[in-house]
């Protein structure tokens, strides 16, 4: 079960922005967030109030954990990967994000959120390339193969439930869906026009730079 279980709506709350990362229960009128508009706690709907400049790089490096379901350590491991490479830091971090196999299931629309991507991929559900993967931080490369595991999953259970309704999805450019055959297939990586996930990661290098 994920670390965020039971805490998900007053993390959105808290954060003031719709992370969605339950599902159908984070869109419309489901959303606590939408009912809500303020911050969980004593106070009541006070809105937002000021918060300091630390406050602010600090709230932009949750929402990136909480979108991505991610601990801490990971999310540092993440950071000090991007800061190696010769490119965009802010950049190259959500693209290490993107690249995680629970993400790429769920931008499939193999599941209805990332938590219930990592639940998925853990219980051998998918395979990469042929074999069983059931690691959900593995990162795809260009090329890979994504297919799914156990022929009965594509007629019976969440996954072919998932699959129905794959149309009303809207797949990533650099990620293609086979239909016909059931598989997806990472086309290429992800740019930076297709990085747009609702923070400023600007504030997050610097975060992690002080």
């Amino acid at each position: 079960m994920s670390h965020f279980s039971g805490a998900q709506c007053k993390r959105c709350r808290r954060l003031g922005v719709k992370l969605c990362s339950k599902g159908e229960r984070g869109l419309g009128s489901k959303c606590a967030l939408a009912r809500r508009n303020y911050p969980p706690g004593v106070h009541g709907p006070k809105g937002y109030g000021r918060i300091s400049d630390y406050g602010l790089h600090l709230q932009e490096k949750q929402k990136l954990r909480v979108i991505y379901g991610i601990m801490e350590k990971q999310l540092r491991k993440y950071f000090e990967e991007a800061k190696r490479e010769k490119t965009n830091t802010g950049f190259k971090l959500l693209e290490l994000l993107e690249r995680r196999f629970d993400n790429i299931i769920y931008r499939l629309g193999l599941a209805s959120s990332r938590r219930q991507a990592r639940q998925m991929v853990g219980h051998n559900h998918f395979k990469v390339n042929g074999k069983k993967m059931n690691i959900p931080s593995y990162t795809v490369k260009r090329g890979d193969v994504i297919s799914i595991a156990k022929e009965k999953s594509l007629t019976k259970g969440q996954i072919a439930e998932n699959i129905k309704t794959m149309a009303k999805k809207e797949i990533p450019v650099w990620l293609f869906w086979d239909e016909q055959n059931k598989k997806g297939q990472v086309v290429e990586l992800p740019q930076n026009n297709d990085l747009d996930v609702g923070v400023d990661t600007r504030l997050i290098v610097e975060f992690y730079s002080r």
